[in-house]
Formats: structure tokens, C-alpha cells, sequence
């Protein structure tokens, strides 16, 4: 998708953690491939979190020589070393990057900190370059679908500040070496109150996938949208056809954002925006089509099918 379209908070909100860099312009400036795991038990369901948003409380454990040692940070953003249990408490919720192994980030904000460090390290502080290298994280939560996603630079047109002449060119390279892995569903992202004919993730999506085999077509902001329009015709597939159609999600706003709210409380907010909306709630087959719930349960349905074709 193009920058700002909203890749990265329909990934946050897959997760239901918010551990992604935030700011104007081009922010995701290396591929970030996260693999989510499912921990929960044998049940099937994990204990309820406390928080979604990854923000107060938080730890992030490291192996230090032979004792385990966890560095948390208290609401005021201290650290402090405590010592760590061998084995991870139920309900918890992790992360592993390849680069740091044997760490885990327990605080989700400090999980973001690493991306904004290590991103810098490769692409630069302050030149706003990208790099194609790139950054491995691993996501364990009991809330999570078994999924492995990839977060792209968002597609760009003209070069801003100190980014070299041909950062288009150089972003499109990264895409399309992702997105054309044949095992790959390309997810094109566009904002719902943009023209859907002038997305230059979908006609990125075209060139990759002309068949149209493995585009899902995700449409942000719909609560953005003019009053009185909705975006039912391109849910209902007769705008620009996918074989496997859209998906309507509302993310949080940058306001939202800055007030701190959480993902879950987001999640909600998105379902009932959908449900008490006056187009969206009166068809079935729409709600269907609609929520970051119904994107990952898809995205899980497509891989599971993908695995059973191969055994």
C-alpha cells in the first residue's frame, strides 16, 4: 500500500498490541516479517490480558551469563531488574527478535524502541532511506492466529528531505521481492476514501498477481469517508474484482493514537462502528467482509488450506 494507507495498524490490530513506529512520512523503512505463535493451552483459550495496548506495566527478559534477569519499566518508564522465572507465566505475551536471541521483550513499547534502533542502524537516522534487509520478530501470545505477515515501506512517488533520487524505485524492488513469492497472499491496503482506480497497491497487486489469486483487497478509513457514501459496491466486488474480494477495517486515529487507547478498546470500537452503521449493519453478507476479526480469520482459513494442498 502507499504510505499512510494503514498497513501497519491493520497489522497491530492482528496482533492486538500496539509495538509499531508512529510518525509522519515514511515510517517503515525495512521489511518487518512478524511470526505470530498461539500459546494458549490445549483448550484452545488463554487467559483474558490485562492490557492490549502494550503500554503501563511491562518487562523485556534477557539472559544474562547463567541467571535470567527481567528489566521492567514502571508507569513512569523507569527500569528495574527483578528476577525471571525458566518458564513464561499463561496468559503472557512476548516478543523474540532473530537479531537479540535468548532476549525476550515483555514490554511491547520497547519492542517498538528496538524497530526505530535497529531500523536506524541499516537505513539511516536521519536520511529517511530505506533498507531491504529485513527485521525478524516473533510475536507469542494465547490471542493471536498462527500467521506469518510481512510489513512493507509504504510505495512512493517523489523523493523527500535526504532520501536518495530513486527511493520509488528502491521501494518497489522491496515489494515486489515479497510480493512475488507465489505462496505469498498479498494484502493491498487502500484507504476508503481514496479513488479505488488511483491505488497503487492494487495496481501493484496486478503486476505481481494478474490472476488475482492471492490479492485480498483490505480497505482502511472507512470512517473517514464524505457523509452519506459507504463503500458497499467495493465490498460486494463490483468496483475493481478480486477473486478473494475485500475486507473493511477501521483502525484507531492519530488522535486515538495519541490519547493512548488501546488496541482492544479499538477492536471494539471497530465492531461497533460496523454494527450500528446504517449501510453496513442492514447486510449480512457485508458484516461478513467487515472487521480485523473476520481479515485474520480469513488470512488463517487461506493458510491452513494452502497447508493441506501441500500434504
Amino acid at each position: 500500500g502507499g504510505q499512510s494507507s494503514g498497513k501497519s495498524s491493520v497489522l497491530e490490530a492482528v496482533v492486538g498490541r500496539s509495538f509499531l513506529p508512529r510518525g509522519t512520512g515514511i515510517v517503515t523503512r525495512r521489511p518487518l516479517v512478524l511470526q505470530l505463535f498461539n500459546t494458549s493451552g490445549p483448550d484452545g483459550e488463554g487467559p483474558e490480558r490485562d492490557d492490549a495496548a502494550g503500554g503501563g506495566d511491562g518487562e523485556a527478559k534477557a539472559d544474562t551469563g547463567g541467571a535470567g534477569v527481567t528489566l521492567r519499566r514502571d508507569r513512569r518508564g523507569r527500569g528495574a531488574a527483578a528476577p525471571a522465572s525458566a518458564e513464561s507465566e499463561p496468559g503472557q505475551e512476548w516478543g523474540e527478535f532473530l537479531h537479540q536471541p535468548g532476549r525476550r521483550y515483555y514490554d511491547f513499547s520497547m519492542i517498538r524502541d528496538e524497530i526505530s534502533r535497529d531500523t536506524n542502524r541499516l537505513a539511516g537516522l536521519n536520511s529517511k532511506g530505506v533498507s531491504p534487509t529485513p527485521i525478524h520478530l516473533k510475536i507469542y501470545s494465547p490471542h493471536v492466529l498462527s500467521l506469518t505477515m510481512v510489513d512493507l515501506p509504504g510505495l512512493t512517488k517523489v523523493a523527500v528531505q535526504d532520501q536518495p533520487a530513486d527511493i520509488e524505485e528502491q521501494i518497489y524492488q522491496i515489494n515486489a521481492q515479497y510480493g512475488s513469492n507465489p505462496n505469498a497472499i498479498l494484502l493491498a491496503v487502500t484507504g476508503a476514501n481514496t479513488d479505488l482506480a488511483s491505488s497503487d497497491a492494487l495496481k501493484l497487486a496486478r503486476e505481481l498477481d494478474p490472476r488475482g489469486e492471492r490479492t485480498i483487497g483490505v480497505l482502511t478509513k472507512l470512517d473517514l469517508m464524505d457523509p452519506g457514501t459507504d463503500a458497499s459496491d467495493i465490498l460486494h466486488n463490483r468496483v475493481i474484482p478480486l477473486r478473494r474480494g475485500y475486507i473493511a477495517v477501521v483502525n484507531r486515529g492519530q488522535r486515538d493514537i495519541d490519547a493512548d487507547l488501546s488496541i482492544r478498546v479499538g477492536l471494539r470500537n471497530e465492531e461497533r462502528f460496523f454494527r450500528t452503521h446504517p449501510v453496513y449493519s442492514q447486510n449480512r453478507s457485508i458484516l461478513g467482509k467487515c472487521g480485523t476479526t473476520n481479515l485474520a480469520r480469513n488470512l488463517n482459513g487461506i493458510l491452513i488450506h494452502h497447508i493441506r494442498e501441500c500434504l
